[in-house]
């Protein structure tokens, strides 16, 4: 999701805490408590706090939002038009990752690296550090700390439902070593039998030809029954909305789920792969 070890959640940069720091001041002054804004502005109070500490950029409903509520007079408005000029924000990923966070359904097939909802710190903590070029401890840590604010949306967001897909051979590969490919199957796991939400398949290695030999499939649908997906490449992105374009993606993914195994023989391969550690 962007689930690779590539900058999806970008680090906080000036300009985005500057005007975390602003909207965080107007907050405080109206009197109320990220929760309590948070239906105003009709997002999550992890996005709220996210936007306060730089690590996301607002969208423009956000923003119109929150300047309304908190009786900016245009104030928030006019600072997000200049963050939207700043060099260096992956503007395609901070689209998705606004629709992600509202988003009724979450679709993923993964043929490189566990999706980064399904990350454990361990895991994400190796693909961090062994990134090229490399990056600094604060650099890291600020990564750890953005995955796991995205990861949050699978605990507080129970009527979204997520839908993962990942090649065998990304569990196989045991990343981090035998403690860290341990620690990840078993988290796997846990949230494919103890979440309604999520439902995990796996495609075999046996499989030898199935509708994602293209590569990774990013969907979502949003409140209003939209769809978009989202294509990663080394170090871009591009998001997608085109009709055909998605048609085509949704038949692809349909045809996954018909290919992978069952959810429940995917939780039987993991515990099999986990014992075998």
């Amino acid at each position: 999701m962007a689930g690779s070890a590539h900058t999806n959640e970008p680090d906080p940069n000036d300009s985005l805490q500057t005007y975390g720091a602003v909207l965080q001041g107007f907050r405080e002054r109206a009197g109320l408590t990220q929760e309590a804004l948070a239906p105003l502005v009709r997002y999550s109070p992890s996005f709220v706090a996210s936007v306060e500490q730089g690590r996301r950029l607002p969208p423009e409903d956000f923003v119109c939002r929150a300047d309304k509520a908190l009786d900016a007079h245009g104030i928030l408005v006019k600072a997000a038009r200049r963050l939207c000029r700043q060099p260096g924000l992956a503007a395609w990923f901070r689209k998705w990752a606004g629709l992600e966070e509202n988003a009724v359904s979450l679709y993923t097939y993964e043929c490189r690296v566990v999706p980064g909802l399904l990350q454990t710190a361990a895991y994400a903590r190796t693909l961090f550090e062994h990134r090229i070029p490399l990056l600094t401890d604060e650099q890291i840590e600020a990564q750890l700390l953005a995955r796991q604010d995205r990861q949050r949306k699978m605990r507080e967001r129970v009527t979204t439902a997520f839908s993962f897909i990942v090649d065998e051979h990304v569990f196989l590969r045991g990343t981090g070593g035998p403690e860290a490919t341990a620690e990840l199957l078993d988290h796997v796991v846990e949230l494919a039998e103890g979440a309604r939400n999520v439902e995990v398949q796996v495609m075999p290695l046996g499989r030898g030809v199935h509708a994602g030999m293209n590569g990774p499939i990013q969907l979502l649908e949003t409140p209003t029954n939209q769809w978009f997906a989202y294509s990663e490449g080394q170090e871009s992105g591009q998001l997608i909305s085109d009709p055909k374009t998605i048609s085509v993606l949704q038949m692809r993914y349909a045809k996954l789920r018909t290919q992978a195994l069952t959810p429940g023989d995917s939780v039987g391969l993991l515990k099999r792969l986990r014992g075998a550690l």
